[in-house]
């Protein structure tokens, strides 16, 4: 009986580092599959840019747009013409951008166009308006606060889209990376106005007002229809887009301001994955983990982020399935 039992209770034990044996296994496995590789490389130069686009793995073809913002007049912040150029002319791509919905320099199409040639991007690239001639409507798979997107009626013209974003701080949103230039950026201004009084209206001359602008005890609803934004274009493209943060002149401003405060963070290089949720995560972790110091300081920027309770749109995000907060790093210039 003894040995009996003994047999037995060695027997259970066996089992038992086999049930744990294969639970370690499945959670590395499914920790492995949750996480989304985000490459990163210190140098910011056009051939870097190159290099981390070439390190993601995936081919922009057809006719390939390439987002960013050409920068509001007297700002001095916007990714310069030289520095992305390589990897325009790589993928033989079109500059796009969308009018503004606040006035200023950018959003009547002739001042913007002319805002495009004092920065130097027509005089190097083809360069696209997409709403200088209207709009289109395009799904929403979150519907909570927009019935849909208002972008650009170019849109339809491209297979492809590189979001080229400007990492640095937003007076509304907190911060600007890839999620903001996928929603705000790429929407019309009309679409603008939608998304920033979250589906109260598309009149830019009502989205500033009290009534109607989502801010303050309301700017989680802002945050949440940017990230919803952002997922309906991704989800038209139907996983032709690409991710690239570049982290450069990180004023406490967007690019839209035509009078930015100066950057008190040095610049830390550039960030790209598939997954917009985990490389603008790993901007934040990168900055919010900064050992600041005189000269180079990280506070004002993260200041700015909490005031607007930036990190939310990334909680948001995810929570929708745009993607995951969960990366491995991959460093470039090991």
């Amino acid at each position: 009986m003894y040995i009996c039992w003994r047999n037995k209770y060695y027997l259970n034990i066996f089992n038992m580092k086999k049930i744990l044996l294969v639970a370690v296994i499945l959670t590395i496995t499914m920790t492995a599959i949750a996480q989304q590789k985000v490459y990163f490389t210190r140098e910011i130069t056009p051939e870097s840019l190159v290099k981390i686009y070439k390190a993601l793995g995936v081919e922009a073809t057809g006719r390939v747009a390439v987002k960013i913002s050409t920068g509001e007049g007297g700002n001095n912040h916007y990714l310069r013409p030289t520095l992305i150029r390589n990897l325009v002319e790589e993928v033989n791509g079109t500059v796009v951008e969308c009018g503004t919905a606040y006035g200023g320099s950018r959003q009547d199409p002739a001042k913007h166009w002319q805002t495009i040639h004092e920065h130097g991007f027509d005089s190097i690239f083809a360069v696209d308006l997409m709403d200088e001639f209207g709009d289109i409507r395009i799904p929403m798979q979150d519907k909570r606060h927009l019935k849909y997107d208002i972008v650009g009626e170019h849109l339809a013209n491209y297979d492809f889209m590189i979001n080229l974003a400007h990492f640095k701080g937003h007076a509304m949103g907190g911060f600007g990376g890839v999620l903001k230039n996928a929603s705000i950026g790429v929407a019309s201004t009309a679409g603008k106005a939608y998304i920033h009084t979250a589906g109260k209206t598309d009149d830019p001359s009502k989205a500033w007002t009290k009534e109607f602008l989502a801010a303050g005890d309301k700017q989680d609803l802002f945050l949440e229809s940017m990230a919803a934004a952002a997922q309906a274009v991704h989800n038209y493209f139907g996983g032709q887009i690409i991710y690239i943060n570049v982290m450069n002149n990180m004023s406490v401003d967007c690019d839209c301001d035509g009078d930015p405060e100066k950057p008190e963070l040095k610049d830390m290089g550039i960030m790209a994955s598939l997954d917009p949720v985990a490389v603008d995560q790993a901007c934040l972790d990168k900055v919010f983990n900064h050992k600041g110091k005189p000269g180079d300081n990280n506070q004002p920027l993260i200041n700015r982020i909490n005031r607007q309770h930036g990190t939310y749109i990334i909680e948001y995000a995810e929570k929708i399935g745009l993607g995951t907060k969960t990366y491995e790093l991959i460093d470039l210039d090991i």
